[in-house]
């Protein structure tokens, strides 16, 4: 397509001083052979392939480059129209009318084709024929018109017509191949193409040149639909650049014969220049019918080619990764599993082929599996994963995650889901270690600050169906005199005995928290305030004897005040312990070594 800007072989260089000079007199030269031979009525010419070229200039050269290559181009246009044209009076109008021209195409495309398409592709080319022909030549039409009415004797409507079909098929026919001829694509083509390719090609082109020519200068009957077959298999055969060769062997030939007043166009009864406005006309019919089938076999091929690549990727990937990879149908049968099947799941991969996937999968963790392939079909595009246990597995498998991704087709529809299963079972041991070791006090054992909370969050919704349980705040007694007595290796000792002491009275279910420093927690499951003053006392026996604080046989004994608050469902957790807290309070202030129930 016109409208991309990439690496190419060009005429100039953006920094080159030079460049626009060359592009000038190109532009003057084309310019002036266009006036010399369609300027047949006096006034605008017939054939119009200048500004073709200063089209493909801007759609291949960076922005920065455009001011000097309209400026360029607007001289020689000058210059051409006052010595080949209408004369010096129209030669600034018409100069800005066509470099106008050129600028309205390449600002829309740079506009509209961002995402810089791929040559040859049919999005771009859209763009472009509705950029040249729908906008550019209708507006700069109107003024070319004025123009020549105004200095020739053709009045406005013939001069406009004259403009838009010599402008407009002129750019149709000449700006895409000269773009490809711009960006490198011929050479390129010749480069990378085999030599069987390039000799089917030739065959092909010689064809289509002999038809032509039969067609033009020796048929009897007017034939002109006879070249449209081999310029199609051109296109299906050699691609864009094929077409694109055909599309100038056309022009060359039958505008050569219609200029020189032979070929089927003689049998329209009409001037010279509507004969060759009707064989742009062809020509142009001749392009869009093979240009954009030529764009789109390209765009398909180019396409083919990178599904061809991906798939040597992934196959290579697949063969040598340590994870199970699956392509899975739409009705969850693996149709493909890689080799690492036998490895991680204990079974062969051939075996696996026609099974249903969900028979790999744990009974309890099938229907989360099943909702995932579900959602990469249904979300084409995402990623979905899940984690399950395996159904049969070798070594110490005990959990995988899979990740899911949906295979779509060319019109993003999706076909079936490619999952990668890993194993994650040391993970998840690691990630069960590292929860153990947040949950526990590293000093005491006992349960940490945030796990105690989980716990106590649990009873309390269990409180809310009718359980009934405890919550018992307690704080060592002068403890800080521990510490500055004995030191804080004393106080660490304190703190560890006091819970190793309390340990062995409470039941599996209940639970002891350090909540910091030496305020603990305690949970009693199914226990009411009753019961749990009974076991507050029972603990409290328990540290009668004294606690060894060091090394060399020194001991001293604790006691603890203790605040108790039933737990009651329809409050909050923060509630429960400022009740809680409040009764410890008055424990404290009430001589210590003693419990107090919350009001």
């Amino acid at each position: 397509m016109p409208c991309r800007t990439m690496s190419r072989f060009t005429l100039r260089s953006p920094q080159s001083l030079f460049a626009p000079v060359t592009t000038g007199c190109i532009y003057f030269v084309a310019a002036m052979l266009s006036l010399l031979v369609s300027r047949f009525e006096g006034g605008l010419a017939f054939i119009w392939g200048a500004n073709a070229f200063l089209m493909a200039e801007l759609l291949t050269s960076r922005v920065a480059y455009w001011p000097r290559a309209i400026l360029a181009c607007g001289v020689a246009s000058m210059a051409a129209t006052a010595i080949f044209g209408m004369g010096p009076a129209a030669a600034l109008p018409m100069a800005l009318i066509n470099v106008g021209e050129a600028l309205i195409v390449a600002v829309i495309c740079r506009h509209f084709l961002n995402d810089r398409a791929v040559t040859g592709s049919v999005r771009p080319l859209v763009v472009f024929i509705l950029a040249l022909c729908g906008v550019a030549d209708v507006v700069t039409g109107l003024a070319a018109g004025s123009v020549a009415a105004l200095q020739t004797p053709v009045g406005f409507w013939p001069s406009w017509l004259q403009w838009y079909t010599g402008h407009a098929l002129g750019g149709l026919t000449c700006t895409p191949i000269l773009i490809l001829l711009m960006q490198g694509e011929f050479g390129r083509w010749m480069r990378e193409t085999p030599t069987a390719t390039k000799i089917e090609a030739l065959a092909l082109l010689a064809l289509f040149t002999l038809v032509t020519v039969h067609i033009f200068y020796w048929a009897r009957y007017p034939m002109l639909f006879a070249p449209l077959l081999p310029l199609v298999l051109i296109a299906f055969r050699v691609g864009h650049i094929g077409a694109a060769a055909s599309i100038v062997i056309l022009a060359l030939i039958g505008g050569m014969a219609t200029m020189s007043g032979t070929g089927p166009l003689m049998i329209i009864p009409a001037s010279l220049g509507e004969r060759v406005q009707a064989f742009q006309f062809y020509l142009a019919l001749s392009f869009l019918l093979s240009m954009p089938v030529a764009a789109e076999l390209n765009g398909r091929r180019r396409l083919f080619q990178m599904l061809q690549e991906s798939e040597s990727r992934f196959r290579a990937i697949a063969e040598h990764s340590g994870d199970v990879v699956l392509d899975i149908s739409m009705d969850g049968i693996i149709e493909y599993a890689s080799p690492s099947a036998l490895e991680q799941i204990g079974c062969a991969p051939d075996l696996l082929v026609g099974q249903a996937a969900a028979n790999l999968v744990d009974p309890q963790d099938r229907a989360a599996v099943i909702a995932v392939h579900r959602q990469a079909m249904a979300q084409p595009g995402s990623v979905h994963k899940v984690e399950f246990r395996p159904l049969l597995a070798s070594s110490d498998l005990e959990c995988c995650e899979m990740v899911s991704r949906a295979v779509v087709d060319e019109r993003g529809q999706s076909h079936g889901v490619v999952s990668m299963i890993r194993d994650i079972s040391r993970h998840k041991a690691r990630q069960r270690a590292l929860q153990q070791v947040a949950a526990r006090d590293s000093l005491t054992g006992a349960d940490s600050r945030r796990a105690f909370l989980e716990k106590l969050d649990a009873e309390m919704e269990r409180a809310l169906q009718g359980a009934r349980s405890s919550l018992l705040l307690i704080d060592l007694d002068h403890f800080k005199l521990v510490n500055d007595r004995y030191g804080h290796n004393a106080g660490d000792r304190v703190l560890s005995g006091f819970v190793q002491r309390l340990r062995p009275e409470l039941r599996n279910f209940d639970s002891i928290g350090r909540l910091g420093g030496e305020e603990f927690a305690i949970l009693l499951v199914d226990c009411d305030s009753h019961g749990a003053s009974l076991m507050c006392e029972r603990l409290r026996a328990r540290l009668a004897a004294p606690i060894d604080v060091n090394d060399r046989g020194e001991a001293i004994s604790i006691t603890f005040s203790a605040g108790l608050a039933e737990l009651d469902g329809r409050s909050t957790r923060s509630a429960m312990l400022e009740a809680a807290d409040k009764a410890l309070y008055h424990a404290k202030h009430s001589g210590r070594n003693c419990l107090r129930l919350a009001a």
